[in-house]
């Protein structure tokens, strides 16, 4: 078993996060969700600040916004400034979003999701999402915030329920990566 195979369990949900903040419902309450944290980080050699940024992407998938901010802006790296990133898509405050993504750069995880998102994007038909959301078959978030804000301002359109299935793919890849990736 990966170190902390039993966190990517903590993203069991009925339904994945909305592209709004939530809440929905399903999600686990934060003092039980954090015992469980603590239980599953105390069996990995995570660096603490890798475990905070694992935790609070755990927090944000069931809407902890507040506690998941507080962990994600105290990590100054593109791992942190990714967490950020989704944390404000989600809040939602685009141009912050916007800003944190920017300073994310390249991410390891946006090869990845490229991959994932084409696979979605083809299945839905969606040629037009694609060509803004991977340009040249990459991955750019800005487009993707862009898309999320959108999607938010016209709530029921089609194009919210593909846009939450690829960023559900995203906070499953970026578990991983926190889990797997060795600290710079």
């Amino acid at each position: 078993m990966k170190p902390g195979g039993n966190l990517s369990s903590l993203l069991d949900t009925a339904t994945s996060p909305e592209l709004g903040p939530g809440p929905r419902a399903g999600v686990r309450a934060l003092a039980g969700l954090s015992a469980a944290l603590d239980s599953a980080l105390a069996g990995t050699r995570l660096s603490a600040s890798r475990a905070d940024l694992v935790r609070a992407t755990v927090l944000l998938w069931h809407d902890h916004h507040d506690p998941a901010h507080t962990l994600c802006q105290s990590v100054e790296n593109a791992d942190g400034s990714y967490v950020h990133g989704i944390l404000h898509r989600r809040e939602p405050d685009f141009g912050n979003a916007a800003y944190w993504f920017r300073r994310v750069g390249t991410h390891p995880c946006f090869a990845g999701l490229a991959e994932r998102a084409a696979t979605l994007l083809r299945a839905a038909g969606d040629a037009g999402l694609a060509s803004r959301l991977l340009p040249g078959g990459r991955w750019d978030p800005l487009a993707f915030v862009d898309a999320c804000e959108s999607a938010w301002r016209r709530p029921g359109g089609a194009t919210a329920g593909l846009l939450q299935r690829m960023q559900a793919e995203e906070f499953a890849l970026l578990l991983d990566y926190l889990l797997s990736a060795v600290d710079e």
